[in-house]
């Protein structure tokens, strides 16, 4: 039954995880997440990880414990997802030029000296997105909806209604549209001249 499939909220770091993480939240969803990585200037209401996901290429057996809840990771943990179990992917799609601007900005924050043009970053994640999305189809045991991100914002009910027809009708929509606060969609993309670290180096970001 879908009671027992595993909710995972996925996508590239910076393109709108922790918000869909939220909205599941006050949806009324449970979540498996602990506190480990805690609320900032970037993510201000929370990250919502799970630190054993950032090793799963070594260890899955803690999967079962999210059977019922939302779990989220970076779309380069998915094809390590155990082939046992049932799985719904929420997959949040944002344009690339606002990931880069805004993997850019946390990076300055930090104080982390850029080492990758924005030009073959945004190649590497074009290839990445290509790959992931052939390995998602070809998965009997995964169910796959594309959230755009800026859909989310600039239409919520609309996202949140398809989103629930998704999972099962489970949701409470005024709960999870509550979450969504356009205030927040602070990088926009505008700049094609941005340089940023590695992907690895915002492992479980945004």
């Amino acid at each position: 039954m879908w009671e027992n499939d595993i909710i995972v909220v996925s996508g590239l770091p910076r393109s709108g995880t922790s918000l869909m993480m939220q909205m599941l939240v006050q949806g009324g969803i449970p979540v498996l997440a602990d506190e480990q990585r805690t609320a900032d200037i970037d993510n201000p209401r929370g990250y919502y990880e799970f630190d054993p996901v950032k090793r799963m290429h070594q260890e899955t057996s803690w999967i079962a414990q999210a059977r019922g809840r939302a779990i989220k990771m970076v779309s380069q943990h998915l094809e390590h997802l155990p082939s046992d179990e049932t799985y719904r992917v929420l997959f949040m799609e944002r344009d690339l030029t606002e990931v880069l601007e805004s993997q850019a900005k946390m990076l300055a924050r930090r104080g982390i000296t850029p080492t990758v043009p924005a030009d073959q970053l945004r190649r590497s994640f074009e290839l990445h997105l290509q790959r992931v999305r052939r390995w998602l189809e070809r998965q009997d045991n995964v169910s796959v909806l594309y959230v755009p991100y800026a859909e989310v914002l600039a239409d919520p009910w609309t996202m949140t209604a398809r989103i629930n027809q998704f999972l099962g009708d489970r949701v409470q929509l005024q709960g999870m549209v509550s979450a969504v606060d356009p205030s927040l969609y602070r990088n926009r993309g505008d700049s094609s001249e941005l340089t940023v670290a590695p992907a690895a180096s915002q492992d479980q970001a945004g």
